[in-house]
């Protein structure tokens, strides 16, 4: 099959295969409310939850959310510390649930500055649901899309002095393998109005639709998520072609 051909098969899929989430606003949600940041971050794990259930009901392969990224250790300290405390809760709390729905789990980012006993549930956590055939769900935590290029380039060094590695066999594909998450994203949703990519999923969100959402975090829902999902099936993805190549008109 063609490049073209294949790029109008891509088009007649009108649901993503794969969806990362910037799950942005909890704090501001809070502030509305008189609360605390955290109240809003404790808030958003229902938003999470109702995600989960939507991805698993429609079709959706690969959901990655945006939990911590690394540049958040700069928030105040308090935060950080619940932000971590609720991680830890939900990964004791919510990983039964998604190993009985068949949710695969994986937690992606740089888990040396986790204490052992985080890295420990965690482990626990992937463990139980490695073998699961559902949705792959890829909690993003202390991750960054330059850290995970960074790493990826250091694997593939680190192989190499095994192995000798000529130089003409180093491609994208060879990169795309040793990241985080191999999969490019096909819709990338934010939600809290902001329009940038902070930092996430720089390498695999390269021809990725984008959905801003004015909602704040805690508030979304199915009906939101609906929403990007009808704005990603009314898009033309044309990957560098033109819109008659992809629709097959003669030019």
């Amino acid at each position: 099959m063609s490049e073209i051909a294949d790029f109008q098969q891509l088009n007649k899929q009108r649901v993503p295969s794969h969806v990362a989430i910037i799950m942005d606003g909890n704090g501001r949600w809070a502030k509305d409310r008189g609360q605390p940041r955290i109240f809003g971050h404790k808030a958003g794990v229902e938003s999470v939850r109702k995600s989960v259930s939507y991805a698993c009901q429609n079709g959706i392969k690969v959901l990655t959310l945006f939990a911590f990224s690394s540049e958040n250790w700069r928030r105040p300290k308090d935060e950080v510390s619940g932000l971590m405390d609720l991680f830890a809760w939900a990964l004791s709390n919510e990983v039964k649930k998604l190993h009985k729905n068949q949710v695969k789990l994986k937690v992606i980012g740089d888990r040396d500055v986790f204490s052992d006993s985080f890295r420990k549930r965690i482990d626990e956590a992937e463990k139980l649901t490695e073998n699961n055939s559902g949705l792959l769900l890829n909690i993003a935590v202390n991750y960054g899309g330059r850290w995970d290029i960074v790493n990826a380039v250091k694997k593939i060094l680190n192989d190499a002095a095994t192995d000798i590695l000529n130089i003409k066999d180093f491609n994208e594909s060879m990169i795309s393998e040793h990241l985080e998450v191999s999969q490019d994203v096909d819709l990338l949703i934010r939600t809290g109005g902001e329009k940038r990519i902070s930092n996430f999923l720089l390498w695999q969100l390269a021809y990725s639709e984008i959905y801003v959402s004015d909602i704040l975090w805690p508030d979304f829902n199915e009906d939101v998520f609906q929403k990007a999902v009808n704005y990603f099936a009314s898009r033309e993805r044309r990957f560098g072609c033109t819109g008659e190549q992809i629709r097959g008109e003669k030019q």
